[in-house]
């Protein structure tokens, strides 16, 4: 996906993993909630997921990124560090309870994040997924950081009994990117508050079949669309019948 562009790879993985979902994940259906509804978005989901067994629902928000700082929730309302501060520069054990039940922290027990982590030197990549419930528990201390190396913004840094780096909460002030907002967390530095849905790193390689089916589709007409769709459909009902033998 990354072939066609960075500023569209992740747009591309939301309607392919809502299809993946569809076709391959029986008693589930998956719907992708789309750009255009992101002001009336209650979470910050990119699809949505159902059980169509138990008509349970649950959003799913969809990261692609490198193998090192990931975002976990944009905070897009600038709530999480504001009301640290007004706890203090290091927050205890003791006041953790009190954080962990206020509607402003609801997100990060409520997070439903599948990160898609790669590595292109070593073409590999990862399916993560950060355990909060687990980060929770283990969360015993909260330290306010000023700006540091390569960081023009303070920091609060989630730390662990054992003195371990679990996530963080950047400043995200009227001067702040997307990149300098929200809960964040590292993939090789709070490793051990990831599972991998991928059992570890698996290796990929560049499908540039892929691209020229893009470009190609991009200026085929409705009718062309449609044949090709056929040979698709095709294509994925063998898979089925192979994954089914064995």
């Amino acid at each position: 996906m990354r072939l066609i562009g960075n500023k569209t790879h992740g747009d591309l993985a939301e309607i392919a993993i809502a299809e993946f979902i569809n076709q391959f994940m029986y008693d589930f259906k998956s719907v992708h909630v789309g750009k255009d509804l992101y002001r009336a978005k209650k979470h910050e989901e990119d699809i949505k997921i159902i059980n169509e067994i138990t008509k349970a629902e649950f959003p799913v928000s969809l990261k692609a990124y490198g193998d090192g700082p990931l975002q976990l929730s944009t905070d897009k309302n600038f709530l999480m560090f504001p009301m640290l501060k007004k706890m203090g520069n290091i927050i205890e054990r003791g006041a953790l309870k009190k954080l962990w039940s206020n509607p402003v922290f609801s997100d990060f027990s409520a997070l439903s994040v599948l990160p898609l982590i790669y590595d292109e030197k070593k073409q590999r990549c990862n399916i993560l997924v950060f355990d909060q419930e687990k980060a929770k528990q283990q969360i015993t201390r909260i330290v306010y950081e000023d700006e540091g190396k390569g960081r023009k913004h303070p920091v609060y840094r989630f730390y662990d009994n054992k003195n371990d780096y679990v996530c963080e909460v950047r400043y995200g002030g009227g001067t702040a990117n997307a990149l300098q907002r929200g809960l964040w967390t590292h993939t090789k530095n709070g490793l051990k508050y990831f599972d991998s849905v991928t059992n570890g790193w698996i290796n990929y390689a560049h499908n540039k079949v892929l691209v020229k089916l893009f470009s190609h589709a991009l200026i085929a007409t409705a009718t062309g669309h449609e044949a090709a769709l056929e040979e698709l459909k095709k294509d994925i009902e063998e898979q089925k019948k192979r994954s089914t033998l064995g």
